[in-house]
């Protein structure tokens, strides 16, 4: 049997969850979540249809462990981008652009993240990933709001923002500016300073 055939059968990949993760990456981003299959998924990476099916239950699976990954790498990002902010306004302001940042580099996760209609009930992992990227949000907006109550409605707040402004952005709205990212990013981490000074005050 040739190594053409052997590969296509799925038997002798040896790396099958990454290239069916990036044939699937690749699907979201020409056709969005909702052109997503696990056929085409399978056609594209070359193997054959039945072969997602040693790793991945389902659709839902393969799009969940995805979905991980999306909020693995955010919470990297945003961790590294807070890490240089001096206090803990400036880090949630700067968490405001780099999410902007991370929409504009990476829409397919981007969109896997808010789009892809999982159970995260049924997806315990992905579920622990995306509480543990609003854990690392949590800590600055503790430190300037003193209670959790607060704090969480700062941070989706804060969040809702750079969601809007990231939206724009990939969308095509901001085609107007000069750089719509830079705009998008810059208007993203003001609104968020803004929010946090309205929240500081009325808990004053």
């Amino acid at each position: 049997m040739s190594d053409d055939v052997k590969r296509r059968s799925g038997r002798h990949h040896g790396d099958l969850r990454r290239v069916l993760e990036q044939a699937a990456l690749e699907l979201v981003a020409t056709k969005g979540v909702g052109g997503f299959t696990m056929a085409e998924a399978s056609r594209r990476a070359g193997v054959s249809v039945a072969a997602p099916y040693k790793h991945y239950a389902d659709r839902d699976a393969l799009l969940a462990a995805l979905a991980t990954r999306a909020y693995t790498e955010q919470r990297e990002q945003y961790r590294a981008v807070m890490a240089g902010a001096a206090d803990p306004g400036e880090q949630l302001a700067a968490f405001a652009a780099a999410y902007v940042q991370f929409a504009a580099d990476h829409p397919a996760l981007f969109e896997l993240t808010f789009a892809a209609g999982l159970d995260k009930a049924r997806f315990p992992a992905l579920a622990e990933a995306g509480q543990a990227l609003f854990a690392e949000l949590s800590a600055p907006a503790r430190a300037l709001c003193d209670d959790e109550y607060h704090a969480r409605r700062l941070v989706l707040a804060i969040a809702a923002c750079a969601h809007g402004h990231a939206v724009f952005l990939t969308e095509g709205v901001l085609t107007d500016e000069v750089n719509p990212l830079s705009f998008a990013k810059r208007e993203a981490a003001a609104a968020a300073s803004v929010l946090i000074a309205a929240y500081r005050a009325a808990l004053a």
